[in-house]
């Protein structure tokens, strides 16, 4: 696994996706510091995560939308199912590149975090709490984008697959709430405010488990078939 993990995450950094990713994200981040925070005189680092939680649906694909489509598409899955890895270990490397890429991301935030330092006192506990529970989205989103890109090998599609996903859970909790739970953006929105919410946790855990196992599942169903 930590072959694996190092082979991706040395892929992202050997190619533009990792200096996108994070570029993007941290372009995002100075437009909402300066209007969540700076134009309010507020000096709450957290404040800018509700609207960088919207923005990462729209990004995470950037990470994901390659991890086994493109391998289908060009036919090198073969190696990936003939490798001595087994699967799951091939999965959760993957998985956890595409996390540690996020996490190096949100360690970056805290530029702003010292700049709020000086025009005020930004709480250190709530900014830790709101990273956590964004590090939490942000796996409970790799975790699908990865899914999606194990059933298609499109990377377009994959990627479209993964926010319309996303963009339809925002709407589900309108239509009944019995499909509150599956509003993971809604669940993070109780971080920024520091509180950290068991069920919250396990809703996050168990979503990005699921969608890691369904994964493997596909990929083991492949390799059978071939």
């Amino acid at each position: 696994m930590f072959a694996v993990l190092k082979k991706e995450l040395k892929s992202y950094f050997l190619s533009p996706i990792g200096y996108v990713f994070i570029g993007l994200f941290l372009l995002m981040t100075s437009v909402f510091f300066y209007l969540d925070i700076l134009s309010y005189g507020m000096s709450k680092f957290q404040n800018m995560f509700y609207s960088l939680a919207t923005i990462l649906t729209f990004i995470t694909p950037i990470l994901t939308m390659r991890m086994f489509s493109e391998e289908k598409k060009e036919g090198t899955d073969q190696l990936l199912f003939t490798s001595p890895r087994g699967i799951t270990s091939i999965v959760f490397g993957k998985f956890l590149a595409a996390l540690c890429v996020l996490l190096i991301t949100e360690l970056l935030t805290f530029i702003y975090y010292f700049i709020l330092m000086y025009f005020g006192s930004p709480d250190f506990v709530s900014a830790i709490v709101t990273l956590g529970g964004f590090l939490l989205l942000g796996a409970a989103y790799i975790s699908f984008g990865m899914f999606a890109s194990s059933i298609t090998e499109n990377q377009v599609v994959a990627a479209i697959l993964t926010i319309g996903f996303f963009i339809l859970t925002w709407f589900l909790p309108d239509i009944n709430e019995i499909f509150s739970s599956l509003s993971l953006i809604n669940m993070f929105d109780k971080f920024p405010s520091g509180q950290i919410a068991l069920s919250e946790v396990v809703t996050f855990v168990s979503f990005t488990l699921l969608f890691v196992a369904l994964t493997i599942i596909v990929l083991q169903r492949r390799k059978s078939v071939k």
